[in-house]
């Protein structure tokens, strides 16, 4: 099925994260430290712990610093404890968003995330009010001029919910989160290597900003992602 063009999007996301570089190794071990601790550290038995050390080494995170967190994380090391907690709220033009965090002070992190929705032009929500917006699921994503008939062999085959083509012939795959790592491991056996590979909240619907009204919500999503036990922030504005 074909869809509305999210390339300048995804590229617009990638250039951003590339500018963070270096918050991304605070990330990475923190997923991998609480993937390890709810999953065990054994990645072959672990799809979750699998994902995170994907990261780490897409990040250049040496080996021996991936297994020193997964060890502190399976209680071979003394380390911190995190837990998981998420946030919800609006945005400019009532753009929702999603604030997924892990943090070893809960008191500190919502006070740091209610902050910065409300000096920013947000509004903190309850838990639920947007999350219904959003499908969990694996998204595969593959740059234009990629072959969309052997995507969408290899993808439906593998066991893929939906494959869709956009305005400027980017091509998204969808999976549930349980079938990602299969769908991911048959098209790159294909020779297919996709732009972006995650397991993520995507919008089922997205709300159009443009002008000032863009500007104020990236400099809302950037601040957001700038605090230190913030992991992930989804919305559904368009820039």
């Amino acid at each position: 099925m074909a869809g509305h063009s999210k390339w300048a999007n995804i590229q617009h996301r990638k250039g951003r994260q590339d500018e963070k570089r270096q918050r991304i190794w605070t990330r990475v071990v923190r997923e991998i430290m609480v993937a390890a601790r709810t999953g065990g550290g054994d990645p072959t038995a672990n799809p979750r712990l699998r994902l995170a050390i994907d990261k780490a080494k897409a990040a250049n995170m040496p080996a021996d610093t991936i297994k020193r967190n997964i060890d502190k994380a399976t209680g071979n090391l003394d380390g911190v404890t995190y837990e998981e907690i998420r946030y919800e709220g609006y945005g400019i033009g009532g753009a929702a968003i999603i604030v997924d965090t892990m943090t070893d002070n809960r008191v500190r992190t919502v006070a740091d995330v209610r902050h910065v929705f409300s000096k920013y032009g947000g509004n903190m929500g309850t838990e639920g009010s947007v999350a219904f917006q959003f499908k969990h699921c694996g998204q595969l994503i593959f740059a234009p001029g990629t072959d969309e008939d052997k995507v969408m062999e290899v993808a439906l085959e593998a066991g893929a919910d939906d494959v869709i083509a956009d305005d400027e012939g980017a091509i998204e795959v969808l999976t549930e989160p349980a079938s990602f790592e299969a769908v991911k491991q048959a098209l790159e056996a294909a020779g297919l290597t996709p732009e972006v590979a995650e397991v993520t909240m995507r919008a089922e619907n997205t709300i159009e900003l443009s002008g000032d009204d863009a500007e104020r919500m990236q400099k809302l999503l950037d601040m957001i992602e700038d605090l230190d036990d913030v992991q992930d922030v989804y919305h559904n504005a368009a820039l």
